[in-house]
C-alpha cells in the first residue's frame, strides 16, 4: 500500500499543474490583466516578486458576507492599473459607504 501511495505522490509532483507558476501582472499589459480577471471571474495573480492577490470581476465571486474594493496592481504598461476588485470582510469600524 505504501508503494502505491509513493507512486501517486510522485505522479502528482511530476504533473505540469504542480510545476506551473502563477501568472504575474508585471508580465502583462494593463488591458491583458483586466481581460484575464474579466474572463476568469476570480483569479489569483502574482503582483511582483513573492506577492500575490485574488482579483475578482464583481461581488458574485466573493463570499456572501464579503464586499468588493477596487484593486490596483502594477503591470508592464501601468504602475497602478485598475484590474478588478478584491473581496474583503467589513469589520466593526467600517461604515456602509466607506468601501
Amino acid at each position: 500500500m505504501t508503494r502505491l501511495a509513493l507512486l501517486a505522490l510522485a505522479v502528482t509532483l511530476a504533473s505540469p499543474a504542480a510545476q506551473a507558476q502563477r501568472q504575474s501582472t508585471t508580465d502583462l499589459t494593463c488591458p491583458q490583466a483586466q481581460g484575464i480577471v474579466a474572463r476568469a471571474g476570480g483569479i489569483v495573480l502574482g503582483t511582483g516578486g513573492p506577492t500575490y492577490d485574488r482579483f475578482v470581476r464583481d461581488r458574485n465571486f466573493c463570499a456572501p458576507t464579503e464586499y468588493t474594493r477596487a484593486a490596483y496592481a502594477p503591470t508592464r504598461t501601468d504602475p497602478r492599473c485598475f484590474i478588478g476588485y478584491t473581496c474583503f470582510e467589513p469589520g466593526r469600524g467600517d461604515w456602509f459607504g466607506d468601501y
